[in-house]
């Protein structure tokens, strides 16, 4: 009877997750359906950045035959998931709250929430500095006589890697507040770490980004910034003894 009763919470768990995922993705094709008839307007938005830098009578190049229609396509994609981002979280956070303790639910709805908008301003800052900036570099320096003419699915990935990178580096405060409210470590320890933290930025720059020095410092500073503001917020999430013996 027992073991009846331990595997009908459990399928009624399976059932809720499986309708959470589908509504996920749900959310994401009705997105990608409004958006795909504008799938070569995205892409050039996305590819402006590169071609203002272009000398005068350069521009993209398509080396694989199918990449016009498959890359534009490849990006509405990824952007229908960037933009229905709110209602996945929503999804996450419909599942996990009912085994929430009540102090939790008043700390976790307000980390999804800032961690949509930190990821997303990563993403804004990677597009509207560090493209203009990077992009400027490389056509730059590019040894006289040789015409500067990027494959547009190799400009996607580039993109898209340093999306990522700019997206997940935002996250440092999110990540230092659970850091400390889980007590796994506190503010005053990672203030003495301080240096150690300053240099491991730029080896993540370093590993993050292309090899240039630009991107490096691009994303490695302004870790080192929210680093900053995650310290100075995770003071008021440090676990109280109160709440772990609650649990």
């Amino acid at each position: 009877m027992s073991t009846v009763e331990e595997t009908q919470p459990l399928f009624s768990h399976l059932l809720e997750l499986r309708n959470r995922l589908l509504r996920s993705l749900l959310s994401v094709l009705v997105v990608f359906l409004g958006l795909v008839w504008f799938a070569n307007d995205i892409y050039a938005f996305l590819s402006a950045p590169l071609v203002e830098k272009l000398p005068e009578g350069a521009s993209m190049i398509a080396t694989d035959v199918a990449s016009p229609f498959f890359t534009p396509i490849k990006l509405t994609l990824v952007a229908s998931v960037f933009v229905a981002v709110p209602m996945i979280l929503y999804q996450v956070w419909g599942f996990i709250a009912p085994g929430l303790y009540k102090h939790e639910r008043k700390l976790i709805m307000p980390l999804l929430f800032s961690s949509s908008l930190l990821f997303y301003s990563g993403v804004a800052f990677a597009y509207f500095v560090v493209f203009p900036l990077v992009f400027g570099f490389f056509t730059s320096i590019a040894p006289e006589g040789v015409q500067v003419a990027t494959d547009i699915a190799s400009y996607l990935d580039f993109i898209l890697a340093l999306f990522m990178a700019f997206g997940i580096a935002f996250e440092v405060p999110v990540a230092i507040i659970l850091l400390c409210w889980t007590g796994a470590t506190d503010p005053e320890s990672l203030r003495q770490k301080r240096p150690y933290i300053v240099v491991g930025a730029f080896v993540v720059g370093m590993m993050l980004t292309p090899p240039d020095i630009i991107s490096q410092t691009l994303l490695a500073v302004p870790m080192c910034i929210l680093f900053e503001v995650g310290l100075f917020f995770a003071r008021f999430y440090v676990r109280k003894d109160d709440e772990a013996e609650e649990e």
